[in-house]
């Protein structure tokens, strides 16, 4: 017997697989963390890439704002913000000068607990921190990009006389990566600029891990630059939260190197098609809704046969996450009618429900989560299991004994490619 293990919030669930069943584990490759990730951090921005350095940038009497993630994503804010509002001060610029908004797109409110848990209670206290609202009456229009999306942005964004973006590089389930430009759009737009961006995703090269021709990416870097961003730093992390790279400078060269170290780490390659994918969202934050988490079965998808099954491991502690997302999946049955749907009348939550009922088509969906059963059964069409033993048993009763079982731990976080063999 094979012990396998995935994490659930802040714990782990474990069981066993037998060893002739087992056909593989498809785990991120092992990154070391940076000794000092402040020192990390320093050495980036003290040598930026395609850019001059924050104090050459900002003078004295200059509005400053710094974009920052929200509680869904487990960046380390708290290590960037100050030695950037450091830099700022050695030039002059003081703290009531500067503002640290969190981009939160159209995800809810961060409350002030979580401020002070992503910053700092420093930082918090230094200078001024809000909330990014998508539906604010006073964003500002700042042009419109070739595919189309009104660019509608915070107003202190636009502004500014120096902005600034920090965040982390990840995969994005349609975005291809996370990172650099999302920080704009869809971090810091208004909700008809997210709304029109977020529509493009059901085109085939809107996917995981692909920029590529993806439109949706295409379009974000195209709005970032009709506001011109200043500086970026960003990080890539290992499996752990700790910081493996740190990458500072010109928005666009950040991002393009935070993706060669995601690919390095993340792109994992898979010897075929297995009858059962374990597979968890990374645990906390990662799966603090499901919404958040259900980006693991992106992942999951790509390795599971047509008529297998994804046990799904996700802790959802904040239930759904998204009421818009749990009606798309209330008021449409299937793939096809969501799609149909998002042309006529796109709306947040669509692009979730789109990819939802792809992985429901392809394959039965077994949870292990906190949701109350009636939303996991009736509205998101899972199998509710209270326990990983028992979700390999029901599994195993689907597929049958001799059912190959990959293990898939971080899905949220992992790419696994199949052999074009």
């Amino acid at each position: 017997m094979v012990k396998v293990s995935l994490r659930y919030g802040k714990t782990v669930l474990s069981s066993t697989v037998p060893d002739e069943n087992l056909l593989e584990s498809i785990e991120p490759r092992d990154k070391p963390g940076v000794a000092n990730p402040g020192s990390e951090i320093l050495r980036a921005l003290d040598n930026p890439l395609k850019s001059k350095k924050i104090p050459e940038i900002v003078k004295k009497g200059d509005k400053v704002v710094i974009v920052v993630d929200d509680a869904t994503r487990s960046t380390p804010s708290r290590l960037m913000v100050p030695p950037i509002l450091n830099q700022l001060n050695s030039v002059g610029v003081q703290d009531r000068d500067v503002t640290v908004i969190f981009g939160r797109g159209s995800h809810r409110l961060v409350t002030p607990e979580e401020m002070r848990n992503l910053v700092g209670d420093e930082v918090t206290h230094r200078v001024k921190v809000v909330n990014h609202d998508c539906r604010a009456p006073d964003l500002v229009h700042v042009g419109d990009t070739s595919r189309g999306t009104k660019v509608y942005l915070n107003k202190a964004f636009v502004d500014a006389d120096v902005r600034i973006l920090t965040g982390d590089v990840e995969l994005h389930y349609y975005a291809g990566y996370g990172g650099a430009r999302k920080s704009v759009l869809p971090g810091v737009a208004g909700i008809e600029s997210i709304i029109h961006n977020h529509q493009m995703a059901i085109d085939p090269k809107a996917k995981l891990g692909n920029i590529e021709g993806n439109p949706v990416h295409l379009d974000m870097m195209e709005a970032a630059k009709l506001c011109r961003v200043d500086f970026v730093i960003n990080v890539v992390m290992n499996t752990d939260s700790e910081i493996v790279s740190v990458f500072a400078g010109d928005l666009e060269k950040v991002f393009l190197e935070g993706v060669k170290v995601v690919d390095e780490i993340y792109k994992i390659p898979a010897k075929g098609e297995a009858d059962i994918v374990l597979t968890d969202a990374g645990g906390s934050p990662r799966d603090i809704n499901f919404y958040q988490a259900h980006k693991a079965l992106e992942a999951a998808i790509n390795i599971v046969r047509p008529g297998g099954v994804i046990v799904l491991a996700a802790e959802c502690p904040e239930s759904k996450g998204s009421q818009a997302f749990y009606e798309w999946m209330k008021r449409c049955k299937n793939s096809r009618e969501v799609e149909d749907e998002i042309k006529k009348n796109f709306g947040p939550g669509g692009i979730t429900a789109f990819t939802m009922y792809k992985a429901l088509e392809k394959s039965t969906i077994i949870s292990i989560t906190d949701l109350p059963e009636y939303e996991s059964k009736n509205i998101l069409r899972l199998k509710p299991a209270k326990t990983l033993d028992e979700a390999l048993k029901m599994a195993f009763d689907i597929v049958g004994e001799d059912a190959k079982v990959s293990v898939l731990p971080m899905g949220s976080l992992s790419l696994p490619v199949l052999s074009k063999n």
